[in-house]
């Protein structure tokens, strides 16, 4: 399975009476009962029936009829007054219908909706009762049914997919399998709660819903996960049309109690028999499609291909050589010189690295998600810091180093503990170190970052927000916690020479951080128009290639060296490009 953060896992109590909108589940409910069922809209129009309730009223009973067409004693008000109390919302109840001379007795079950009303007629007395009705409804929807969304569940879904994978046949069209998976739903469920994160559950459902066609049926698979199995349609094109509809449709932020919240859409698509002939096999592939679109970036729709398995094995075996990668001395640190213009170093970024032994270096953005997913992060973590601070005491008193936190490492309860262990282990002083971390971080559990922050506060450590403005930027965080540096991403840095929006936005943040008493690093800096034009702006410090690459841990002191005012090369060949 692809790496996901959870759901929004107990759900919540929903409407004890969702609505019968899938389309999927009402063909095979009134194709098959022997009842003689029928739904209503809220215009009392009719929606969908059973066949034999056709055959029972003949022409009456056609889409869009009038509910009075079909039973005109609810134009009477004894039965009419009881129909609209269970239409406004009341409990369902029994209504006998009155009879002609000769006629058998009638009663009709009436019962909520989420679209209106629905009806089953029983023909003679002495059948269940009106308590007995209900609990018989109620029990068939959830048996099928995800109580929040109202969509059919987990259950239901295993069980469609296997009588279509099972009808295909001959010169039959495919069954298409859309997986549909929330993005950041984590974000809005931990920072506006779990009762937000029930109701946008309940909202994507309807967008999803919205979307479909005949032929198309969703389900609430599990958490923030969906899926849609489609019919009788010509594939790839209609699945790719769903799916495009689909992304579409979570562009559009969802309102809740007020705030606006994005959450898009990632889809994984899978067609059956090509891609699995039994639901295991088809859903599997439709989840490994689903992780590639969101390893592409998310908020888009990738079909599944076996080259999507070659890559998903090739990271399960990095998973696994991960797991040794620490004690094979495998992972190494490089340290980035941070300089403070117009050439004086203060410090060093610790850049963790892994030099596989077959695939040769793997990418931290590879690697570092993977040892999140599994656990590590805390182990990795303590090792980076330690060795980190061991390195800095090889570099004159004065220069200090900056350690990366991953969310994983920040939220395990134990980092102050394991820092102040550390430092005393080491013997470093306290404001030599500084912790970066990114925004991502402050989305979790807001009041324990503040008491993790302001504890490594006051043990002198220096707190640095990493990639300031690329994610969800609230100028909050700068009043709510104690931080020491910002630094700007280089997605602003990039085009600095000549995107003025660009250049508005920095020069905002270097004025508002200096505002706050907070220091500016920016990071990315690779031409000398960039450094120029940051220099001018007072910009504290500035990282990129054009002023120092990672060098490995000999390589620092050998850069400190020639750094120095006396020695002077390497600060000669920055003020050069300068």
């Amino acid at each position: 399975m692809h790496p996901k953060a959870s759901g929004a896992g107990k759900e919540s109590e929903g409407p004890s009476n969702a609505a019968y909108t899938d389309e999927a589940l009402l063909a095979d409910l009134l194709a098959n009962t022997t009842e003689l069922l029928s739904f209503y809209n809220r215009n009392f129009r009719l929606t969908h029936y059973a066949a034999r309730l056709k055959g029972m009223y003949g022409g009456a009973v056609a889409q869009g009829a009038a509910i009075w067409e079909i039973y005109p004693s609810f134009l009477d008000s004894s039965c009419r007054d009881e129909f609209l109390r269970v239409f406004q919302g009341g409990s369902p109840t029994s209504i006998d219908l009155p009879r002609q001379s000769g006629e058998a007795p009638r009663s009709v079950f009436v019962f909520g909706t989420a679209n209106g009303v629905g009806i089953r007629e029983t023909r003679e007395h002495g059948g269940r009762s009106a308590a007995e009705e209900q609990e018989h409804v109620i029990l068939l929807h959830q048996a099928t049914h995800d109580v929040l969304t109202g969509l059919q569940n987990r259950r239901r879904f295993g069980e469609r997919l296997q009588q279509a994978l099972a009808a295909i046949g001959g010169p039959k069209p495919k069954a298409a399998l859309l997986q549909i998976d929330l993005d950041d739903f984590k974000a809005v469920n931990d920072t506006l709660g779990h009762g937000a994160g029930d109701t946008l559950l309940q909202l994507a459902a309807g967008r999803i819903r919205d979307a479909l066609q005949d032929g198309e049926s969703a389900y609430r698979y599990a958490g923030d996960e969906f899926a849609v199995i489609q019919l009788g349609k010509e594939q790839p094109a209609e699945a790719e049309r769903l799916a495009g509809s689909l992304v579409d449709a979570f562009k559009e932020p969802f309102v809740i109690n007020g705030i606006p919240v994005f959450v898009g859409s990632s889809i994984g698509i899978a067609f059956g028999p090509e891609h699995g002939t039994d639901g295991e096999q088809l859903m599997k592939a439709a989840d490994i499609a689903l992780y590639a679109a969101k390893t592409d970036g998310r908020g888009c729709a990738r079909t599944f291909n076996r080259s999507m398995l070659l890559l998903l094995e090739q990271r399960e075996n990095l998973r696994r050589s991960l797991r040794t990668a620490l004690e094979r001395g495998e992972l190494y640190l490089e340290y980035q010189p941070l300089i403070r213009p117009p050439s004086s170093v203060i410090g060093f970024e610790a850049l963790l690295r892994w030099r596989h032994p077959d695939v040769g270096i793997i990418p931290p953005s590879v690697f570092i998600p993977i040892a999140e997913a599994d656990g590590l992060m805390d182990q990795i973590g303590r090792w980076v810091l330690e060795q980190a601070c061991r390195q800095a005491l090889t570099w004159p008193s004065s220069l200090t180093v900056a350690v990366n936190l991953s969310p994983a490492q920040f939220l395990s309860g134990s980092l102050t503990d394991t820092v102040a262990q550390v430092i005393d282990a080491v013997g470093i002083r306290a404001d030599r170190l500084e912790l970066e971390i990114t925004e991502t971080v402050l989305l979790e559990k807001t009041i324990d970052n503040i008491d993790t922050l302001n504890t490594l506060n006051v043990l002198g450590i220096r707190i640095s927000l990493d990639d300031f403005g690329t994610y969800y930027s609230s100028l909050s965080y700068l009043k709510n916690f104690p931080f020491d540096t910002l630094k700007i991403d280089q997605y602003f840095i990039t085009d600095l020479e000549t995107d003025l929006k660009g250049q508005t936005i920095v020069r905002s943040i270097i004025n508002l951080a200096h505002g706050l008493g907070i220091s500016v690093t920016a990071e990315g800096v690779e031409t000398s128009a960039q450094a120029r034009w940051l220099i001018k702006e007072n910009c504290d410090c500035l990282q990129g290639n054009l002023l120092g690459r990672p060098l490995d841990a000999d390589a620092t002191s050998d850069f400190v060296r020639r750094s120095a005012p006396k020695g002077g090369r390497a600060m000669e060949e920055s003020n050069r490009a300068l």
